[in-house]
């Protein structure tokens, strides 16, 4: 079957139900939770106009309490999952397009969740809807799950393991090219402290799993020495500052750069400065030692630096910074290999504190432990040659991530796509990645992402 020649007579399709998905800020939303929107109102209504797709083209279509979507087509008692999320990250500031619109230029689609990950979701979809319209039979029933909450915790999955059936195994199109068989665990560690600072405020940071790309501080007085000392800090960093003096005190921005908390290294982590210039400008032992323990995205002064055989090495970003008070909550997001495990961190996270000046406890707020699929087994085996088979690509190999995926949620599930390995960017327009400003994805790599899942869906269930 030529998936190829078959996916363009979806084109126009798949690009208005992708602009229905990317218009609802389906961000995580506390205040508008309700009986069957227990993630807002805005993740229950993408979710039914999902679910609505599904009916209209004839599929059967379940919700799972508003905390996912079931798509099913075919027949048997094996199954087979495709598992995608529908909620996004905050739109963040910068964009030069609409966030919540599909912008279509240079090749390249925009828009918040056009790669992370409703346009992948629905390519998983389309896939599908290509399958049944071409009548292709299948050994086994295709389950596509959309869940609403993994940009938030996948409080969504553990719901549904929980209350709904889970297919026996998968893809996650949520992720890169070719088969991501592994992914770090996932380590969320608080600190806290009610020692005195000079910090009369700094709330920064909206979710842990990305780096603190703004940050605003605000102290009493600033002296004109502490004035140029500043101006001459950020020039050093290589950042912009900026200083406000009002009635309140003195307020000191910096602007960093968003990342993924995966990949804190291509973020600059604005709350992370701010505690480092507060600590040595004003002699503030507290804000002295959270840097120390902050400063180094390896996790190096806490003695958690680690370089897995299978993952690579274990990555720390500070998500979240609440001081106020003289109360302080902050809430880091660790991504680590299977060579080492919480209990390991946590540890070494007392100890570290155990020696500091100030007083702070470290705090295990959540642990999701790592996945790991044989790179062996069949599952990721033939999802390598139907990558090679539409790509040409056979030089590159099965790989594990830093990212947390649904995939750790399941059994023998991995992840697939769509990004493509070492895509060289085709155009002069800013394409930003996952959680970014401008995020985007070439057109033409998430309709062949169609293809592929629709011929992996097929060999795997034929």
């Amino acid at each position: 079957m030529d998936f190829n020649t078959e996916v363009l007579k979806y084109k126009d399709d798949f690009l208005k139900d992708l602009n229905t998905l990317v218009s609802y800020e389906s961000v995580r939303d506390e205040s508008t939770k309700a009986e069957n929107a227990p993630f807002g109102k805005n993740c229950r209504d993408v979710l039914d106009a999902m679910l609505d797709m599904a009916k209209r083209d004839g599929f059967e279509a379940k919700d799972i309490d508003g905390y996912a979507g079931v798509v099913e087509y075919g027949q048997g008692e094996e199954t087979f999952g495709v598992l995608g999320h529908l909620d996004i990250v905050p739109l963040g500031e910068g964009w030069t397009k609409d966030p919540l619109k599909v912008t279509l230029e240079n090749g390249y689609i925009f828009g918040r969740g056009v790669m992370d990950d409703k346009g992948p979701a629905l390519a998983g979809y389309y896939a599908l809807k290509m399958i049944r319209d071409l009548n292709i039979p299948l050994k086994k029933r295709v389950m596509l799950i959309t869940g609403c909450d993994e940009e938030s915790g996948m409080e969504c999955m553990n719901y549904y393991v929980d209350h709904a059936e889970v297919p026996q195994m998968g893809f996650v199109p949520d992720a890169n090219f070719p088969v991501i068989y592994g992914e770090k665990g996932g380590l969320h560690v608080g600190l806290v402290s009610s020692d005195a600072t000079v910090i009369k405020k700094l709330h920064a940071g909206s979710r842990p799993n990305i780096v603190i790309g703004k940050a605003d501080v605000t102290v009493d007085v600033m002296s004109y020495q502490q004035e140029d000392l500043f101006k001459f800090y950020c020039a050093t960093q290589g950042v912009k500052g900026s200083i406000k003096r009002s009635e309140d005190g003195v307020t000191l921005h910096i602007d960093g750069a968003f990342a993924h908390a995966a990949m804190p290294y291509n973020g600059v982590n604005a709350a992370v400065l701010l505690l480092n210039f507060i600590g040595e400008a004003y002699d503030d032992q507290l804000s002295k030692d959270l840097y120390f323990l902050l400063k180094d995205w390896m996790g190096k002064p806490v003695g958690i630096e680690k370089d897995g055989l299978y993952m690579s090495f274990l990555t720390m970003n500070t998500g979240i910074v609440n001081m106020g008070n003289n109360e302080t909550d902050i809430l880091i997001d660790i991504r680590y290999p299977n060579d080492t495990n919480a209990d390991e961190i946590m540890a070494k996270f007392d100890a570290a504190c155990a020696n500091l000046t100030s007083n702070i406890k470290a705090e295990n707020r959540g642990d999701s432990k790592p996945l790991f699929v044989d790179p062996d087994s069949r599952l990721v085996k033939d999802l390598m040659s139907v990558y090679q088979k539409y790509t040409g690509d056979t030089f590159s190999c099965p790989i594990t991530i830093g990212g947390g995926t649904y995939a750790r949620k399941f059994e023998n599930f991995v992840s697939y796509g769509p990004e493509l390995p070492n895509e060289v960017i085709e155009t002069d327009v800013f394409v930003g990645g996952c959680h970014q400003r401008d995020e985007g994805i070439k057109l033409d790599n998430l309709l062949q992402a169609i293809c592929i899942y629709a011929d992996a869906i097929v060999t795997l269930c034929s």
